[in-house]
């Protein structure tokens, strides 16, 4: 009954903002025929992306069993806000080619790889029970920073965060452990290949080379990592010299097998997964197909199909039972595919206008980030990138500022190469700023709650994470954009 009062007030509401978004929209072309001019957009089609990322924000915290059962709903209802006026105002065609242009090249690759990451490491499995350490736990956060961009922040968080719990089990401190293991693995690692992080994969189709952040970020990178692994370890020490105070806790994880890597079967396809995007940068056959007015280069569609190969591969060579030792299952995957479904389409109209620059309406933002001579202000271009990363979803949030800057990835590589490594950095460090910031971050906080590990809220999880990220964050400002 609960859910079909929802329903209710979803639709009323689909139709209010329907039809407030058909009231602003602007005329149609003299000839009929539709043209999305971002300059001439009301800042009212806005209100989708606002509300689908406000949603994923809010929702989880205050109507968590809700969420749980209808945020595909909740997706379907946003997208259809947008899309229904869309195309009542540009009509079917225009709609369907926006669709299928946003579909092709950015949805779909982006789901594909996150997909293929997260069933190759589900098969990975780092098995026996290890001595939770100050040294033993640094080792491991630093492990993870590294290989976050070679197998993604999801797929290194979902290797190392059920062994990382496993050695502190019998440690009554333990939640600094795993808010540090977000910090870097989830997040900050994930900074130096288009492998890393979502925001970095969407760079790599708008087209900035493979291995641009891994030259361009590696100081930042170094330089975070650095002062929170020392950090963690300080803390770390000064709470595992306080254990011996307090009588030993039963290890509910004895050790039944000796320390190993269960599932190596899978670390080729990682491999695999690598180099079919290397592939796709380096690989220019000049074949193409025009797909409802989208140029699909043949190289994009044969990486896409290597990835959901390889992922096939997986299945198929990988014991169930390892799986299920991993703790593994499809909904976060589902989750993922629904919500960004939405995200990527409601977006459509704000990349329109932020397209426009000082001409849309979005211009009292281009003026922030840009100074009186036009050149870009780096240190907006970090902070505003990143706080928007921190409460939103740091995917879409690093596409905006991205096309804000231009969107001309030549032009962001070349002379303005400072200004996209501050929104690159933004995007991926500050999504480390709160849980929903980043997909990994609620992934983990899941699973060490579900071990027992009474994590911070919301609010008490950003306690940490200004206390020790926004000093870092600063020093990186004054070093790198000023």
């Amino acid at each position: 009954m609960a859910a079909y009062r929802c329903g209710k007030i979803f639709a009323c509401g689909a139709a209010a903002i329907g039809l407030l978004l058909i009231a602003a929209a602007p005329a149609l072309a003299a000839d009929g025929v539709p043209v999305l001019n971002g300059a001439k957009l009301s800042p009212l089609w806005a209100i989708p992306f606002a509300g689908m990322l406000l949603s994923i924000a809010l929702f989880p915290l205050l109507a968590p069993h809700f969420w749980h059962h209808h945020y595909g709903k909740v997706a379907l209802f946003w997208a259809l806000a947008f899309a229904v006026p869309f195309a009542l105002t540009y009509g079917p065609s225009a709609t369907a080619h926006e669709v299928v242009h946003t579909a092709l090249l950015e949805y779909i690759p982006f789901i594909v790889l996150l997909f293929a990451l997260f069933t190759v490491s589900g098969g990975i499995l780092v098995a026996g029970n290890l001595k939770g350490t100050p040294e033993t736990n640094t080792i491991i956060l630093a492990i993870g920073t590294v290989i976050a961009s070679l197998i993604g922040t999801t797929g290194a968080s979902m290797v190392l965060i059920r062994p990382l719990l496993r050695a502190n089990d019998e440690r009554r401190h333990n939640v600094h452990t795993v808010v540090f293991f977000i910090f870097l693995v989830s997040n900050i690692g994930g900074s130096l290949t288009p492998l890393g992080d979502p925001p970095l994969f969407l760079g790599f189709l708008k087209g900035v080379n493979f291995f641009w952040t891994s030259t361009h970020l590696l100081h930042d990178t170094a330089v975070i990592a650095g002062i929170l692994l020392v950090a963690y370890y300080l803390i770390d020490k000064y709470f595992y010299a306080k254990e011996g105070a307090h009588p030993p806790r039963v290890d509910r994880t004895p050790e039944t097998e000796g320390l190993g890597l269960r599932g190596a079967q899978n670390i080729p396809l990682l491999g695999g997964i690598i180099g079919a995007i290397l592939i796709s940068a380096l690989w220019k056959p000049g074949i193409t197909f025009d797909v409802y007015g989208t140029r699909v280069e043949l190289q994009w569609i044969a990486r896409d199909v290597l990835l959901l190969l390889f992922a096939g591969i997986s299945l198929l060579i990988t014991p169930q039972l390892l799986r299920e030792r991993n703790g593994f299952d499809w909904e976060p995957i589902r989750e993922v595919a629904k919500l960004f479904a939405a995200i990527f389409l409601t977006i459509i109209p704000v990349i329109a206008i932020l397209k426009a620059g000082a001409n849309g309406a979005f211009s009292p933002l281009v003026a922030l980030v840009t100074g009186p001579d036009g050149q870009p202000v780096n240190v907006w271009y970090f902070w505003l990138t990143g706080a928007l990363s921190a409460f939103l979803d740091n995917a879409p949030t690093y596409l905006v500022f991205f096309n804000l800057a231009g969107g001309d990835p030549h032009q962001l590589m070349g002379p303005m190469a400072v200004t996209l490594e501050a929104i690159s950095a933004g995007a991926v460090f500050m999504g480390a700023m709160t849980y929903i910031g980043n997909a990994p971050n609620f992934m983990v906080l899941s699973i060490a709650r579900h071990r027992g590990v009474k994590m911070p809220s919301f609010f008490g999880y950003m306690l940490w994470s200004i206390g020790f990220l926004v000093p870092c964050f600063a020093l990186l400002t004054l070093l790198y954009f000023v």
